[in-house]
This record gives C-alpha cells, structure tokens and sequence, in this order.
C-alpha cells in the first residue's frame, strides 16, 4: 500500500512509516553515542596527594630536596592542610617521593631488555647511564643527592636512600653469582662505586661520558669470573 501525500501529490511512504524509520535512526544515533562514552578515556585530575608527590618529585630533582614547601604547595595547587594530612609534613613526603621513585624498577627493566646474560645484563645499565647523563636536566642521583643534603640523621628520607642502594647492590650480587664470580658482594661493591661515580661525574663533566668509561671498568670486573 502506498501513500498518497495531499501536499505534493506524490507517492510517498505514509507518515507511520517516516516515524518508524526516523525513531530507528534516532535510536541508532544513541546508542553510537553512548558507545562512544563508553570508550571514551576520561581524563581527571590527579588527587592532592598525587599532585603534591608530583610537584615534589620535580621540584626536589631540578633544585634539591631543600626547595621551600611554599614552592612545592604552589605547583601542586593544594592547602598546607593537604601536605600535613597525607605526609605528616615537608619530611615525610621527601621520604614517598624516594620510597615510590621506581629506581630499582628501572634497573630491572632495563636488564631484562638486554636479554639473559648476566654481563650483557649489567652492563646495558651503563649504557642506558650513559644516555640518561647526556640528557640537558640531569642533575644527578636524586638519592646521593638527598643523602648528602639532609642533615639531621633522624630524617626519615636516609632509610628510603639507603634501602635503594642496597637493593641496588643485590641486583649486580645476583648477577654475579649466576655469572660465577667469585666475590659476588665485593664485585657488587665495585659496580656500585662505577655507578655512583658515573652519576656523580656526569654532573661536572657531562662531555666526558663518564659512563663509558666505568663500562670499560664494569667488564673487568666479569673478567675475575670463572
């Protein structure tokens, strides 16, 4: 059956069918919109503990852990209250900024990237070293840094430092002893004094890449294996 329109005088569809087609379409148009929110990454902001971890990381790396709360609250765009209630105050949160850096996860990863090998391994850490020192804002260990700027031996940041450094010494241990050093602890002593000279050096004399040649230092150490 066809419809007759009394405006044009021509065949078209009765007015039912329009309203069936339109409310599919209209049905259709929602539901692609609501799929479309579905997928949709909302993007929020962090909390103030984030923003405050945030702001603290950055500023404690690019001027030392001594940069003024004010500076730190202001970047962050919290209330005093804030810093107190989730850190108990400037020291306690220089402390999670180093508990909650991922240092030693970076190592980890980058030794995995380098295969099996222990002294690939190992020695993809100086090579990565060797390209994080080139960068224009490297400022050094953020954890060296700390260590020497705090003062008070109560601080709560030393045991955060000192907690990094020995997990740091385990892993070059580990793998020394699947390497088959004789020494793995003493060897791992001996790589941590090339790291940490690398991090050091590399904030006075960045052109000289110091990180190659502790690389060079690192492989004799592997040498005495076996």
């Amino acid at each position: 059956m066809r419809w007759t329109s009394p405006c044009w005088n021509a065949t078209v569809p009765p007015p039912w069918i329009e309203r069936s087609v339109c409310t599919a379409q209209l049905d259709r148009l929602v539901d692609l919109l609501s799929s479309a929110c579905q997928n949709r990454h909302v993007t929020t902001r962090p909390g103030p503990r984030q923003r405050l971890l945030d702001a603290a990381r950055e500023l404690t790396y690019s001027q030392g852990v001594q940069v003024g709360v004010d500076a730190i609250l202001k970047q962050a765009d919290v209330a005093r209250r804030s810093l107190y209630q989730h850190f108990g105050g400037k020291d306690g949160l220089v402390a999670e900024v180093l508990r909650s850096d991922g240092g030693l996860d970076r190592y980890r990863q980058v030794m995995d990237a380098a295969g099996d090998d222990p002294r690939e391994r190992v020695l993809a850490v100086f090579d990565e070293l060797d390209v994080i020192t080139s960068q224009p804002a490297f400022r050094g260990c953020r954890y060296t840094a700390a260590e020497l700027a705090l003062t008070d031996p109560a601080h709560p940041a030393h045991g955060e430092v000192r907690s990094f450094k020995e997990g740091l010494h385990r892993l070059m241990a580990a793998e020394l002893t699947r390497h088959g050093h004789p020494a793995p602890d003493a060897g791992a002593d001996q790589l941590l004094v090339l790291i940490d000279g690398v991090l050091a050096h590399a904030v006075t004399r960045p052109a000289a890449r110091p990180a190659l040649a502790a690389r060079a230092l690192a492989e004799a150490v592997f040498a005495t294996s076996r």
